[in-house]
C-alpha cells in the first residue's frame, strides 16, 4: 500500500495504516504524507518505513515505486476532501487502484469525474465508510433482506457529535469547516454521509426524496454544523437524519433504528456489539457479535468469542480485507465502492442546495 496524507498530527491516516495490517494481507511500504517534503520523511520515520519511500508529493511517488520491482500494489487516499479527486486521478492513471476515504471528492462534479474515469481503467475502488465493516451492521442488513422485520416502514439514524461546538482549532478541526478543503458540506460531509450510506446500506433502501435544515450554529462558521433531514425511501419509507457537531457533550454517538410491518432493530456505534431486535409479539431479542445467532456475513468478520468487544478499527480492517479480495480477483459484494461514494456525493450536495434554497422536498438524482 502506498498512503497519499496521513501526516504528522493526522487523525485518520494512522488508523488506515493499523487497519490495513491487522490481517497480514497489506503492508504500508510508501507515501506521499504531507504537501510539505519535510513533514513526509517525517511521517514516514514514525511509520517505520524506508526513508527513501517517504516521497515529497504524489507524482513522486507514483514515478518512484513504478520504477521498482516491488513498488505499490495499490494507493489509499487520506487527505482532506479537496485532494481527493486529483489523487485518484493520478493513481488511476498509474495503473494503480485505489482504496479512499470519504466522502469521496469535494464537489458532485468532481465525484462524476472520478466516476467516469473509474469505469474507463476498470480497476478496483473502495471507499471507507467505517460502519458498514461492523459486523452486527452486517448482520442487521442480512436480517432486513432475510424479511425477519417484514416490509420497511420508517428508519432513524442519528450521529450527534460535540467536538465542534467552540472554536475549531487544530489540524482535524481547521480543514473540516474550511469551504477550500472540506467542499461544498461540513457536518453534513463529515459525518452526515456515514448516517446516510448507514441506512441505505443496513436497509438495502435507496433514498429518492430529502427535505434538509442544515444550521451554521457557531458564529462566524461558513459550513453546516448541524443537519437534520427528512427521508423518503424507494419504498414508501420514511427516515430521519440528525447530525450534528456542536451537540456538547457527545462523542461519536451514530445509531440506527429501522421499523418494520413485523419488528425493528437498533445498532448503536458506541455499543457495537450488539444489536437489538424487537418483535411484533412483544419479545426483545439481543444478538451478540461472535455469538452463536449471526449468519455468514457477520461471522466472516468477527475475530474474537462472544464476550471479546472488537471495534472501529476491526470495522475499517474489515473493509481492507474486503479489498484485498478485490485486488486477489474475489468478491467483495458488501465493500462500499465508486458508486456508494458517487451516491453519498449526491446526498451532500442535495441537501445542502435544498436548504440554502429552502426548497422543501427534493429528489435525490445522481
Amino acid at each position: 500500500m502506498g498512503m497519499i496524507g496521513g501526516g504528522p498530527g493526522a487523525f485518520i491516516g494512522p488508523v488506515h495504516r493499523i487497519a490495513a495490517e491487522l490481517d497480514r494481507e497489506i503492508e504500508l511500504v510508501a507515501g506521499a504524507f504531507s504537501s510539505d517534503p519535510g513533514r513526509s520523511r517525517q511521517a514516514g520515520e514514525a511509520y517505520g518505513i524506508d526513508p527513501t519511500r517517504a516521497y515529497a508529493d504524489v507524482p513522486a511517488m507514483l514515478a518512484g515505486e513504478a520504477a521498482r520491482a516491488d513498488g505499490i500494489d495499490f494507493v489509499t487516499i487520506v487527505s482532506p476532501n479537496h485532494h481527493h479527486l486529483p489523487a485518484a486521478r493520478a493513481a488511476l492513471a498509474a495503473g494503480l487502484p485505489v482504496m479512499s476515504d470519504k466522502p469521496l471528492t469535494a464537489t458532485l462534479a468532481e465525484a462524476h469525474e472520478l466516476a467516469g474515469l473509474v469505469e474507463v481503467a476498470g480497476l478496483p475502488f473502495g471507499v471507507t465508510y467505517t460502519y458498514s465493516g461492523y459486523p452486527l451492521v452486517r448482520e442487521a442488513r442480512a436480517r432486513v433482506a432475510a424479511g425477519e422485520l417484514g416490509a420497511i416502514r420508517k428508519v432513524v439514524v442519528e450521529y450527534p457529535q460535540g467536538w465542534l461546538a467552540g472554536e475549531a482549532s487544530g489540524k482535524q478541526a481547521e480543514w473540516r469547516v474550511d469551504p477550500a478543503r472540506a467542499g461544498l458540506g461540513g457536518c453534513i460531509g463529515d459525518i452526515g454521509v456515514h448516517a446516510f450510506q448507514l441506512a441505505e446500506f443496513v436497509t438495502g433502501l435507496r433514498v429518492d426524496h430529502l427535505l434538509a435544515d442544515l444550521g451554521t450554529v457557531v458564529p462566524g462558521r461558513l459550513l453546516d454544523d448541524d443537519c437534520a433531514v427528512l427521508l423518503r425511501f424507494d419504498n414508501g419509507a420514511r427516515g430521519v437524519l440528525l447530525a450534528s457537531q456542536i451537540e456538547v457533550g457527545e462523542r461519536n454517538g451514530l445509531r440506527i433504528r429501522v421499523y418494520g410491518e413485523r419488528g425493528g432493530l437498533v445498532w448503536q456505534q458506541e455499543l457495537p456489539n450488539a444489536l437489538t431486535l424487537n418483535h411484533a409479539d412483544g419479545r426483545t431479542e439481543v444478538i451478540h457479535a461472535g455469538g452463536p445467532q449471526i449468519g455468514p456475513d457477520a461471522a466472516g468478520r468477527t475475530r474474537t468469542p462472544a464476550g471479546h468487544p472488537e471495534g472501529y478499527l476491526e470495522a475499517f480492517a474489515n473493509l481492507y480485507r474486503d479489498f484485498a479480495a478485490l485486488l486477489r480477483g474475489e468478491a467483495a459484494p458488501l465493500l462500499p465502492g465508486i458508486a456508494d461514494g458517487l451516491r453519498g456525493m449526491a446526498f451532500i450536495a442535495t441537501a445542502v442546495a435544498a436548504s440554502r434554497d429552502q426548497a422543501g422536498w427534493v429528489s435525490l438524482t445522481i
